[in-house]
């Protein structure tokens, strides 16, 4: 990235969920050096544009980093029809049935931890460890666009078709990446969003 940016590695993705928080709110309240960007990820985050990045991570290693913010704001409603080819599997992983495993997904709150892989791919938390799930074992070679899927403690949505590891367990037509709509991305870092059951399950 250059001599103008700084890589912040933390323990976990609650800790740099945390950090990314505390860095917009300090920078909104006038408290943080410029910084032309900051970038979350799963267990970084990394800060471009930055005057002093020696001086920077300085400070840093003093910063003790509150709590997550309050989820704020209205959710971004995704309808789902749950009819994914992996919805069983991923049942049977939970020691549930198919029925219980739609309500659990939808009774969840999430939140956009980071946002990465394809323009508009969002990595939600919100189920928590109980539900976290494997990759699967031969990733498939196209995922269809708007494929509601599972991997780790991760929910996502396909933006667009690709290859893709991810348990598929259904399918939306919301749109997550629009180059003609501003912001193009529907998801951003810290948005909350719920899914929502279509077709009677």
């Amino acid at each position: 990235m250059g001599d103008r940016a700084l890589l912040v590695e933390l323990d976990d993705g609650g800790a740099a969920e945390a950090l990314h928080a505390e860095l917009l709110r300090r920078r909104a309240a006038g408290a943080l050096p410029a910084v032309r960007e900051i970038v979350p990820a799963a267990r970084t985050v990394l800060l471009d544009g930055v005057d002093d990045p020696a001086r920077l991570a300085s400070e840093l290693t003093r910063w003790e980093p509150g709590p997550l913010p309050a989820r704020g704001g209205e959710a971004v409603e995704v309808p789902v029809r749950y009819d994914g080819p992996d919805l069983a599997e991923v049942a049977g992983l939970w020691g549930v049935s198919v029925e219980a495993a739609v309500r659990i997904h939808t009774a969840a709150e999430f939140r956009v931890a980071f946002c990465g892989f394809a323009p508009g791919f969002g990595y939600l938390t919100g189920l928590g460890e109980r539900y976290g799930v494997p990759r699967r074992a031969t990733p498939r070679t196209a995922v269809p666009a708007g494929s509601v899927a599972l991997a780790g403690p991760y929910t996502g949505v396909y933006p667009r078709s690709s290859p893709g590891g991810w348990q598929l367990i259904g399918t939306t037509d919301v749109v997550l990446w629009d180059p003609g709509r501003t912001p193009a991305a529907l998801l951003a870092p810290g948005t909350r969003v719920r899914f929502t059951a279509e077709g009677g399950r």
